[in-house]
């Protein structure tokens, strides 16, 4: 007799029909990932630029030896950008294999919500692309726009966040 090792989706299921996501807003809306992909939350802290980075890389931070990209949302959803302030975070996260930082304006709260309220992204559900939204959650007083990680960080951006990352290593 075999046992399954335990995954993040199993972790989910064992909730019930919930999802538990942490909160956060980029240009006065909601955005939620899964709590799952989340390992910390920092306040903003300073970032050393990398040359030839793209634009929506902002630079590294060293995490406890490790080198993390911080990526600004704004600027990859192609959102005007603003000065930060005592509210900006860093909010690390693991997606495939990659950890990155995602600069967000404030975080809010981890969010238990029903799988059944959420549906499938509309065309036009945000100031942002469609691609980078898994569904939306519709809450009694609001939305909130769950990303798609998977999305957000593919193509050549990830190949350029895992440039990022060797060239640091070195």
């Amino acid at each position: 007799m075999t046992t399954a090792t335990p995954t993040a989706t199993d972790d989910a299921t064992q909730l019930g029909d919930s999802l538990q996501l942490v909160t956060f807003e980029i240009a006065e809306e909601e955005f939620a990932v899964d709590i799952l992909a989340v390992q910390e939350i920092n306040r903003m802290m300073d970032l050393t630029r990398v040359p030839q980075a793209p634009p929506e890389i902002e630079g590294v931070i060293n995490l406890r030896g490790k080198i993390i990209p911080v990526m600004d949302l704004r600027q990859r959803f192609g959102l005007e950008t603003r000065e930060r302030d005592d509210q900006t975070r860093i909010i690390v996260v693991e997606v495939d294999g990659r950890v990155i930082g995602f600069i967000v304006d404030r975080v809010r709260q981890v969010l238990p919500i029903s799988r059944s309220i959420v549906e499938p992204a509309p065309d036009m559900v945000a100031t942002i692309d469609s691609q980078f939204i898994s569904g939306v959650g519709k809450l009694p007083d609001r939305l909130l726009i769950l990303l798609d990680l998977d999305h957000l960080l593919s193509g050549q951006l990830a190949e350029a966040i895992d440039n990022v990352t060797e060239s640091m290593q070195a």
